[in-house]
């Protein structure tokens, strides 16, 4: 008698179909899904929408550490020794996202060789972004780091399109993005719409020819 086959382990299944340890949320614009300071006990995966990162400094100084749209993961930092959030979560816009308890999230990474590859690529592409961030932060102009955060929310070159449009965000937003004030984050995009680059008729779009903002020495 033939042996029965095991189906292979689908790791985009895993991601999208509710199961031990995993529930799908569906999150409204605006709504916070985790705040700095609370349990860290789970990893969730976006299926579909926006999610922001802030941090509140002890004086109350809120920075945006992060803009993240459908296959990025976050809150991972409970997988190593963080017991507690070190930022807030909440959605950009309607969104589906699956919540992961942490002994689920750990145990198929230990099991799954397909899903602990997909997951460590996703990392350490984060890493790399973290990286150019900080290097971003440190040597460029606030001009360069506007015309640069515009880029990579279009996911400029990533499907080879020369205008893209990205959701409406507010300039508050940006401004605590890129480590500056909204006033000058209103004259740059001000700039940078009569040049050309951008259009703002009640959509924000992105033409390629930003990037020669974040090339220009």
């Amino acid at each position: 008698m033939a042996r029965k086959q095991i189906p292979a382990f689908d790791p985009q299944a895993f991601l999208t179909i509710v199961g031990k340890g995993k529930t799908i949320l569906s999150s409204r614009k605006k709504e916070i899904l985790f705040s700095q300071g609370d349990a860290a006990d789970a990893v969730f995966y976006i299926q579909t929408g926006k999610v922001k990162l802030t941090v509140v400094s002890p004086r109350g100084k809120e920075a945006v550490v992060a803009v993240l749209g459908p296959n990025h993961f976050f809150g991972e930092g409970c997988l190593t020794a963080q017991l507690v959030r070190m930022a807030t979560a909440k959605s950009m816009a309607d969104s589906t996202i699956v919540r992961i308890e942490k002994t689920a999230m750990i145990r198929v990474l230990h099991k799954e060789r397909t899903f602990s590859e997909l997951f460590m690529t996703y990392l350490l592409s984060r890493n790399v972004r973290i990286e150019e961030d900080l290097v971003d932060q440190l040597f460029n102009s606030s001009e360069k780091r506007l015309a640069r955060i515009l880029l990579l929310l279009a996911n400029f070159g990533k499907e080879g399109k020369k205008e893209i449009v990205i959701p409406k965000m507010s300039q508050e937003t940006l401004a605590e993005m890129i480590g500056t004030t909204r006033s000058r984050v209103s004259f740059f995009m001000n700039k940078f719409k009569k040049l050309g680059f951008i259009e703002c008729d009640g959509e924000l779009r992105i033409h390629s020819s930003l990037l020669n903002v974040v090339l220009h020495d």
